[in-house]
């Protein structure tokens, strides 16, 4: 577990879509689960925001709901 000063900044992006696998990956850790907001640091919408893309993309099959 990184401390809060080892982490890296995340750009938030104005629109936030399923379809960007690779900015959604940064919102999910080894095991494919959604990091909480206290680890990513965003802002409650933007959580919200991204938690509904990054499962819009499980449900289409562009992420994995479980890390094999």
């Amino acid at each position: 577990m990184a401390h809060q000063s080892e982490r890296e900044e995340i750009e938030i992006k104005k629109y936030i879509d399923y379809k960007d696998i690779a900015y959604l990956k940064q919102f999910t850790n080894a095991h494919a689960k959604i990091l909480s907001k206290k680890r990513t640091n965003i802002p409650a919408l933007k959580q919200r925001e991204v938690t509904n893309a990054i499962k819009r993309a499980r449900y289409m099959g562009f992420l994995p709901y479980v890390a094999a």
